[in-house]
Order: structure tokens, then sequence, then C-alpha cells
């Protein structure tokens, strides 16, 4: 079943007289439950893509159908109601909320929803479980780690039950043990709740984790790998990117 379809997105920054192109008619379609990591050099179009597909940026032309929704078709607080009801994130710089504790930013869709903590501690606890940080549920960011901060930031993205998870650059930040386990995490989200997963990166051994592999040039797709549920071989998505000069 389709989650997300991009159809002929096209995105066109102005910047003075000159217009840049950094979507150009991106046709892509996403199942359920798959992890998809899309890859490009910088100025390739793949943050803009994630931020449209999003509903954080609205495209020039073009439709993208988020949870069977038509974007274009829904004003701007519908469009965050979507967001917050269907769609997790994870940013490359964590976005954690300083004076809260570990399990109050993972619960912190909730409360921005209105809900009161006490109902979803069990929830709280299974994510914090989930990323190995039960120990770690009363420190603020400033006691953690980069790579402790990301793994709440994974718990937070999974407490709605969101149907889709948009991931930029999620171990940009991290030595490579700890984005190591935080893509462990995500493939193993993935598969045990099902959501769709879609991750920006750069880096073709986290992409790797990926069960299908998107690679954008010029704001154009150009080329993909899939293989089922086991991961692609780093030397494969190595060998795409030579031959296309990525």
């Amino acid at each position: 079943m389709k989650v997300l379809e991009t159809v002929e997105l096209t995105k066109i920054y102005q910047m003075g007289e000159v217009s840049v192109t950094a979507l150009d008619g991106v046709n892509l379609s996403i199942s359920r439950g798959q992890f998809v990591a899309i890859m490009g050099p910088s100025g390739s179009g793949k943050s803009t893509l994630l931020h449209l597909m999003g509903g954080l940026d609205t495209p020039t032309s073009g439709e993208v159908f988020l949870a069977g929704q038509a974007l274009s078709k829904l004003n701007d607080d519908q469009i965050t109601l979507l967001r917050r009801q269907k769609v997790g994130f994870i940013f490359q710089f964590y976005n954690l909320l300083p004076t809260l504790s570990a399990a109050e930013n993972v619960a912190l869709p909730l409360i921005i929803d209105g809900k009161r903590f006490p109902q979803y501690e069990d929830k709280v606890w299974q994510l914090l479980e989930l990323v190995n940080l039960t120990d770690r549920s009363q420190h603020r960011p400033d006691q953690l780690s980069g790579g402790q901060q990301q793994r709440v930031a994974i718990a937070r993205a999974f407490i709605n039950n969101p149907e889709i998870v948009l991931a930029d650059e999620p171990t940009g930040n991290l030595d490579s043990r700890s984005g190591s386990v935080i893509l462990d995490l995500l493939r193993k989200a993935c598969k045990e709740f099902s959501t769709t997963i879609v991750m920006v990166t750069h880096d073709p051994r986290a992409a790797s984790y990926a069960n299908r592999v998107i690679f954008l040039k010029d704001g154009c797709i150009v080329d993909q790998l899939e293989n089922g549920e086991n991961g692609i071989q780093v030397t494969k998505i190595m060998d795409i990117m030579a031959k296309l000069e990525l």
C-alpha cells in the first residue's frame, strides 16, 4: 500500500533574478514498511524533497500525497494536524528542548496535542526501552551524549505511531559507532512497527541499512537500488555513485 507519493514534483527557488531548480518533475512512490534512503551530492535536491514530502514546504508545481491525502488540497492547519498525527521527524541536530528530561522530550508531541503525560507513561517507557535509554529517562539533553540525544529524538518520532518517519541526515553529527546504533534502531523500528522510513543521507554506509536507495542528481531521480528486507551492499551503492559521478 502506498503511503507516500510524489507526482511531477517541482521546486524552483528565486534568488534575485536567478531561478534555481531544486527538484525537476520527481515521480516517486513509497510503500508501507519500506526503509528508503535518498542519496545525492550537496545541492541535488534531497533535503528539499524530504521537506516537501513532510509538508514543511510547498512545491512550485506537482503534488505530494501523504497518507492518502493530497497536500495541495489542505490548508496550513490541516497540514499541521496531518503531520502531527501521521508523520515523525528526525533531524540532524536532535531539536530537543533543553529544560525537559529525556522522557518529557519523547512525550512532547503528545503534550503539544493536549494529552496528559501520565496517560502515556507506558508508551514513553516502551520507546525508551527500544532505544536503550530507560536509565537516562530523567536526564536533560545536556546530560546526554550526542548519540543518546539522537536516540531520544528517534523515540519521540515514534510516540504518535506515525505511518511515516522522515529523517534528515540522522547520523550526520555522530561518530561511526553511534551512527551504527542509530541506523540499527531505525531498521528495528521499521520492522517492529511497519513504519515507512525515508532517510536523506550522503553516506553510503548509512544508506546500506535501507532496503531501497534512491539516487538524486540535479533535482531528478537518476537511479535506484532495492533489496527486500536485508539492506544493500555498500559496494553496490558506491558503484552507482561512481557511475553517476555523485
